[in-house]
């Protein structure tokens, strides 16, 4: 009897024991979640990540730019608005000789010069509808600027950059529209240069041309092929030398490339161009073979470039001097090697640092006394995101030209420019 006595009065002792036990657990478990929530925000602003109160905001704001940025066609197909309002300030040296946007520098330095503009802006429509011819997906885009004018406040014209009618099927696809040369496929990037390509003149291959284009994909292969227009300019010889300055070229690329994720993946790319040029009474070849790449081995690190060699490529957006014009009429080729090359950092989600380096160099055998042998273009910027959508960019570049028979001439370039992106 007494040893139930004593059982029962422990009952009560017990049970006063057991409510600390969870007490204690439900606390330890509430200074845990707000351990973990700690560490979490630590963690965001190490790696720059915006914190749950921005991001709700930058929710709220792209839904109120989708409502008031609604665009529709007449035929119910959705359009998008894109592109970027670009305002640009700019230094260069005397090797610029006064030119807003060099590409060279000047065999006859003149003055320094600085100023602002916003006809580096672009405007675009992206589109994609139903399903076309035997369940292909039709798209496209339209990008436009306002680069053809001389100067601010002279009314410059509204200019068409690049377009493209785009059908794609499973395994292929077939483009047509004005476009970059198939086999130059890349860009540096530079919010300095927008009107034209960055490195133009120094190994860039980018003049938008009217083309069409098959691709055709397998695994971890596509071959690509285009018929295209060039355009013919014979700088610095009579004009009444170029016959048909249009004229169709042929442009094969095969490509070997694969993405394991969003921040981890490769493309190597090889191709050629072949063409054929009308000066006088001749027939001129063009043939360039390239070699291009888009390499991102880490989240923090993407190289990107394009390697090529030829003849006869001034029509692709090099150096105008294609042709060699002898005293007895006799008109040459002009034998060419060049390319770029850019590393790409982006330090956090809103820092980022590229610098980059290209090369146009004729062979001097090719060229007349007083031509651009060498023209070498190096610089770097630093972007940054002052919002998800408005981005500031710093840029220094140095342009090198070798003069043949005259002297090798230089130029600095500094750029501070803003973009709005929409």
């Amino acid at each position: 009897m007494r040893k139930w006595i004593l059982m029962l009065a422990a009952v009560p002792m017990a049970a006063q024991d057991l409510t600390l036990i969870l007490a204690r657990l439900d606390k330890l478990e509430s200074e845990n979640r707000e351990l973990k929530q700690e560490v979490k925000q630590l963690r965001e602003i190490v790696e720059g990540k915006p914190s749950v109160p921005e991001r709700l905001d930058v929710v709220e704001r792209r839904v109120e730019e989708q409502a008031s940025a609604k665009v529709e066609a007449s035929s119910r197909f959705p359009i998008t608005l894109t592109g970027m309002a670009l305002f640009q300030s700019f230094y260069n040296t005397r090797g610029a000789n006064g030119v807003d946007v060099p590409t060279a520098a000047a065999a006859t330095p003149g003055r320094a010069a600085a100023g602002a503009t916003v006809r580096q802006s672009v405007i675009g429509l992206r589109y994609h509808g139903a399903e076309a011819l035997w369940g292909g997906k039709v798209s496209g885009s339209l990008f436009m600027d306002f680069w053809d004018g001389s100067t601010e406040g002279a009314s410059p014209p509204f200019r068409v950059r690049t377009a493209d009618f785009t059908v794609n099927w499973a395994t292929r696809s077939f483009s047509a529209g004005i476009m970059k040369p198939l086999i130059s496929p890349h860009d540096p990037s530079s919010m300095a240069y927008v009107g034209v390509s960055p490195l133009t003149a120094s190994g860039n291959l980018w003049r938008w041309q009217p083309q069409v284009r098959f691709e055709q994909r397998a695994g971890w292969f596509k071959g690509q092929a285009a018929v295209m227009q060039t355009a013919e300019d014979l700088t610095g010889a009579p004009a009444n030398l170029l016959n048909n300055r249009r004229r169709p070229g042929l442009e094969l690329r095969g490509v070997v490339g694969k993405t394991w994720s969003a921040d981890r993946n490769f493309e190597i790319g090889v191709g050629g161009h072949f063409s054929e040029s009308r000066v006088g009474s001749q027939s001129l070849p063009s043939r360039i073979f390239s070699m291009d790449w888009l390499i991102t081995p880490a989240p923090r690190l993407s190289l990107s470039g394009t390697f090529f060699n030829g003849e006869n490529v001034h029509h692709l957006g090099a150096l105008r001097q294609s042709f060699r014009v002898a005293a007895n009429g006799t008109v040459n080729t002009v034998h060419t090697t060049g390319g770029w090359a850019q590393i790409s950092i982006p330090a956090t989600n809103r820092l980022t640092f590229n610098w980059f380096a290209g090369i146009h160099d004729d062979r001097d055998a090719d060229l007349n006394r007083g031509q651009n042998g060498r023209n070498r273009s190096g610089g770097g910027n630093v972007m940054y995101r002052v919002a998800p959508n408005v981005v500031l960019t710093f840029e220094g570049m140095q342009i090198r030209s070798n003069y043949i028979g005259i002297a090798n001439r230089r130029m600095n370039r500094y750029d501070l420019s803003i973009a709005y992106l929409f």
